[in-house]
């Protein structure tokens, strides 16, 4: 089952949920959750995300998302930058029998890999994040976590 399904078909679409905290080997591999294989084996795309964690894409859903930025007018300088940064440090992966990817050089200085890491799943990606980073962004985010939920799901019966 992929996960690029559309959001209407909710039997065929499959979030990526949860947290693990696997290790970095010493050639800076990772062994994906058990959880995520399936939707990762076919090949990924993994780059930089937002606070300085990796984002890794179904190549499916990362397919889906580059149609959809590659429709951004050239015009455009925010585009054009977003772009850039983007897809510079994108790398195709794909994991081995034992679920192994890379994580390339470039990417692991971005998001200050080592040794300790958390992967997390966040709906359509995973994202993989140093574990003191996660931990910290987390303990901050969850003292807001309460009062945005209204404003992030205005018509949300909680």
């Amino acid at each position: 089952m992929t996960n690029s399904a559309p959001l209407s078909d909710v039997s065929a679409y499959q979030p990526f949920l949860g947290t693990y905290k696997p290790r970095l080997d010493d050639k800076g591999r990772l062994i994906l959750p058990a959880k995520f294989r399936a939707q990762l084996a076919p090949g990924l795309v993994m780059t930089r995300g937002q606070e300085h964690c990796l984002f890794v894409f179904p190549m499916d859903e990362f397919r889906r998302m580059h149609d959809q930025l590659r429709r951004a007018p050239l015009t455009s300088r925010q585009a054009r930058d977003y772009l850039r940064v983007f897809l510079s440090g994108a790398s195709d992966e794909l994991p081995d029998k034992q679920g192994r990817v890379s994580i390339p050089a470039n990417l692991r200085a971005y998001a200050a890999l080592d040794r300790e890491v958390a992967v997390i799943g966040a709906g359509t990606r995973v994202e993989i994040w140093d574990a003191t980073a996660w931990d910290t962004y987390l303990a901050e985010q969850e003292v807001g976590y309460a009062d945005t939920a209204e404003e992030v799901f205005p018509e949300a019966m909680f």
